[in-house]
């Protein structure tokens, strides 16, 4: 599936939720659902800076595509990140540099965050995208 297709994806499913205290739920439960990343990453290293919770995310390279783990310390983070990964995990480093992320304002998680939740959601895509632009850096090498 294409960037875009879980996108629209992911915007077909919070239309089905109206209310905001749900749709916080639901972000929740994609949290808990989101598979562990392995002790090892869970290093200074691997935190993203910039969030006021602590974020760890980890990108290997898998047959030409990026494929990220993640975890966070709280739940509603956890699950913001996790909708990043289904969003970016398991794409190229071009499609990954070059996505138009616009399901989070389709969603209204943006108007729905407080501003530093925002600016810690800047932060996961900036290191997301770094990741992307690493590893392109290294296959054109």
């Amino acid at each position: 599936m294409t960037i875009n297709q879980i996108q629209d994806e992911i915007i077909e499913e919070f239309c089905d939720i109206e209310d905001w205290m749900d749709r916080y739920a639901y972000i929740i439960d994609l949290g808990n659902a989101l598979p562990a990343i392995d002790e090892q990453y869970k290093t200074p290293s691997h935190i993203i800076e910039g969030c006021q919770s602590r974020v760890w995310l980890n990108a290997e390279m898998n047959d030409g595509k990026v494929v990220y783990t993640a975890d966070s310390d709280a739940i509603i983070v956890k699950g913001i990140i996790s909708l990043l990964i289904k969003v970016l995990s398991g794409q190229s480093p071009d499609d990954i540099i070059n996505a138009d992320l616009y399901f989070v304002e389709k969603i209204g998680l943006a108007e729905h965050l407080s501003p530093t939740r925002s600016n810690g959601l800047v932060a996961m895509v900036k290191q997301i995208k770094m990741y992307a632009l690493a590893f392109k850096a290294k296959g054109s090498i």
